[in-house]
């Protein structure tokens, strides 16, 4: 089966910055050390019946000040088939906002760009020039890649009244909007699901199933499958991708291992699984 794997990240720790990878920055996982160190794309290991076409590399922190510094990088070393979502803080002023979006687009790889919301995400997006940033990546038909928990309702709304102002807007969910865990609450799922929903109501909105390792280093693939499920509900089978978010996936597994586990989920039909891991996301990132 060949996939195409629309999260995932290599770092270049001699070349580049990545601040939240030292050992003294948040975030302070135990097993940090790990993953800080380099990952090129000869890491991505897979063997058969799973052959990797493609990837959509994510934007990692190499540099935040010169963010096309990462995918001259990406793009001096690569041979796998791939694209970029390119780093770019969003709250710029209008014309360096747009003079960095004409550095990124000079790149071929470079379909969109990713600004970490996570728990600042009202605050961004109730911010009338992120607002005009987000409409002018509309114009330039570059994707957003929205990293937020949507259990929020207020950002959720927000950036439904975004969406809504802003129709041609494409945006890509970033590990399922942070789903509930096993531990979370009835309450923490239904909100989480509410957003969901309300999302999935724009056709230019799509998300990936990604980042389990995120909320449990042990999750269980019933859980996992449930994620997916609720998620296709919601989007339908043609707005759904899965990921890995490599190398964060390996706090949990091997690269081969979370690649054959995603491709052995029961209850999906083959022609499904190919749209999951393939299809999708050749259509959304223009391969």
């Amino acid at each position: 089966m060949k996939i195409i794997d629309p999260h995932l990240h290599l770092f270049n720790l001699e070349q580049g910055d990545y601040q939240w990878l030292k050992a003294e920055n948040p975030p302070h996982w135990s097993d940090k050390k790990k993953i800080a160190k380099s990952f090129t794309e000869e890491d991505l290991n897979l063997s058969s019946p799973i052959d990797l076409a493609g990837f959509v590399h994510i934007e990692a922190g190499f540099n935040n000040q010169e963010p096309w510094r990462e995918i001259h990088w990406l793009e001096s070393h690569c041979t796998v088939p791939f694209k970029s979502i390119a780093g770019i803080n969003l709250q710029l002023e209008p014309s360096a906002f747009a003079q960095t979006l004409m550095q990124l687009k000079q790149f071929k790889s470079v379909v969109g760009v990713r600004d970490i919301l996570d728990d600042n995400a009202t605050r961004y997006l109730s911010n009338r020039i992120v607002q005009n940033n987000l409409a002018l990546l509309a114009k330039e038909q570059l994707i957003f890649e929205l990293q937020m928990p949507v259990n929020n309702l207020d950002s959720v709304y927000l950036l439904a009244d975004i969406l809504t102002n802003t129709p041609q807007l494409s945006v890509v969910i970033n590990h399922a909007g942070w789903p509930p865990s096993l531990e979370s609450n009835e309450n923490f799922h239904q909100r989480w699901l509410k957003g969901i929903k309300i999302l999935s109501a724009f056709e230019h909105c799509a998300i990936k199933c990604s980042g389990y390792e995120m909320a449990n280093r042990h999750y269980t693939v019933h859980w996992l499958q449930s994620i997916i499920e609720q998620c296709i509900s919601c989007f339908g089978i043609e707005r759904v991708m899965l990921a890995s978010n490599f190398p964060l996936c390996t706090f949990h597994s091997s690269y081969q291992d979370y690649w054959h586990q995603q491709t052995s989920i029961s209850n999906f039909s083959c022609d499904a699984l190919a749209k999951l891991c393939n299809h999708n996301a050749k259509r959304i990132y223009c391969f």
